[in-house]
């Protein structure tokens, strides 16, 4: 309902989840702050809280939910007027959310950004869709160039959260990516469910090479590829990161798991053997590049032995980044019909096991960068100790440069060559050469 209020409402935006939901959160911020709204960072200082929620897995639902009911307390206790919730849990449970939380003044979906804003007394605008509120660091943002997957994953419940596969135009995205460059922002990452496929609904291919190719004339300092998909992935982008200084050597490709059943059960589409050809393919192309992967333990029925084909591939493969989670059996995802064999306990021993050859593998990697002298981004400073990452570090989930800065001076979001000293398993030190 459309407000009549005289003085216009401060909100206090919660944002959770992914970096997807990080940039609507960012152009919700846009389209309310063009209608007078303002944004507390204080939740008590604020009339309503808005909370964008994250539906992906059961840790992300669990801190949805309980920051829903505080929330809901907030309200209760008089410290704030109203409470909305909007995004992929509400996608997921908004009726059961509905009749568990009667105290909250609205659900919306991750598709009902028009009506979200009239719920907090702003209005929509079409010709303010690229406009965004930055929640990252100034120097760095998430630029979304699809919504929604096609694959049918069968452990994941993203095309029930967000529909089919939309690319947005290039055109589109070449003009939000100007106006976050007039923001101030250095470096651009390249976010979607699967960027492998961006183009196919609109140009009939895939066209990732060619706007990655357009963002780089633009002259970015960095342009980041995530999340791509392992089947139908376009090579030629690997010979882009090659041949631009300012496309970073750095691909996030998440695989899974390597064994051949395992991988058709998750109906990802692509085995054992095409999968080591595609790594190799890549690391011959560009041996520069560096790696970041993600797999699932404790998939329903894996054995054992299929769990040690896991083990065994990642350590030959000595992925530069690696992460892992345990499989959790969600209700909207197509292995929900699945027997969930592999008990809590082992899953978790499991992604322990993994982790641990992993931290030795990273550790060993790290230790070849000590003694260089690497182009580093300040990300922030606190207390006198600089936070930075290379271009083989993406922002929040890869490794940080720590840098003791004693009487020199450093600015967050500039680059510094920083000569590396030590290192452990996730952390570089080093300390800024003499300008």
């Amino acid at each position: 309902m459309t407000r009549t209020d005289e003085r216009k409402p401060s909100i206090f935006l919660l944002s959770l989840g992914c970096s997807k939901n990080t940039v609507d959160s960012e152009r919700l911020m846009a389209q309310a702050v063009a209608s007078g709204l303002t944004f507390n960072d204080e939740v008590d200082e604020a009339d309503i809280i808005l909370i964008n929620t994250c539906g992906f897995i059961e840790d992300a639902k669990k801190e949805s939910i309980d920051e829903t009911l505080a929330a809901i307390g907030k309200k209760e206790d008089g410290s704030v007027r109203e409470v909305y919730v909007m995004g992929c849990l509400v996608e997921l449970y908004r009726r059961e959310l509905a009749e568990e939380m009667p105290e909250i003044d609205g659900f919306f979906g991750t598709r009902q950004l028009p009506e979200v804003l009239a719920a907090i007394g702003a209005k929509y605008r079409e010709e303010l869709f690229d406009r965004r509120e930055l929640l990252t660091p100034p120097h760095y943002a998430f630029l979304k160039i699809s919504e929604g997957c096609n694959r049918r994953c069968s452990f994941c419940s993203i095309p029930k959260i967000r529909g089919t596969y939309v690319s947005q135009p290039t055109e589109q995205l070449l003009r939000e990516a100007a106006l976050l460059q007039q923001q101030g922002v250095k470096e651009l990452n390249l976010i979607a469910q699967d960027i492998s496929v961006y183009g196919y609904d609109l140009y009939g291919k895939s066209t990732l090479n060619d706007l990655t190719l357009r963002l780089s004339d633009m002259g970015f300092d960095w342009i980041r590829l995530l999340y791509a998909y392992p089947l139908n992935f376009p090579l030629e982008v690997i010979d882009t990161m090659r041949e631009r200084g300012n496309v970073c050597n750095y691909l996030d490709m998440p695989l899974q798991h390597i064994d051949d059943r395992i991988l058709r059960s998750m109906q990802r589409g692509i085995g054992r053997s095409e999968t080591i050809r595609l790594i190799d393919e890549i690391r011959q192309r560009n041996p520069e590049i560096r790696l970041r992967t993600t797999m699932i333990a404790g998939y329903p029925g894996e054995t054992r032995e299929e769990f040690e084909e896991l083990l065994d591939f990642a350590r030959q493969t000595r992925f530069d980044r690696l992460g892992c989670f345990p499989y959790r059996h969600e209700e909207h995802a197509p292995a929900f019909i699945l027997d969930d064999t592999v008990s809590d306990e082992e899953k978790e021993e499991r992604v322990g096991e993994l982790m641990e050859l992993q931290e030795g593998i990273s550790a060993s990697l790290n230790r070849k960068l000590e003694g260089q002298t690497l182009k580093v981004l300040i990300d922030r400073i606190e207390e006198n100790v600089a936070y930075g990452r290379t271009e083989y570090d993406a922002p929040e989930v890869d490794n940080d440069v720590i840098i003791e800065l004693g009487d020199t001076v450093a600015k967050e979001g500039e680059f510094r060559q920083v000569i590396i000293e030590d290192s452990t398993a996730y952390e570089l030190f080093g300390r800024l050469c003499d300008e």
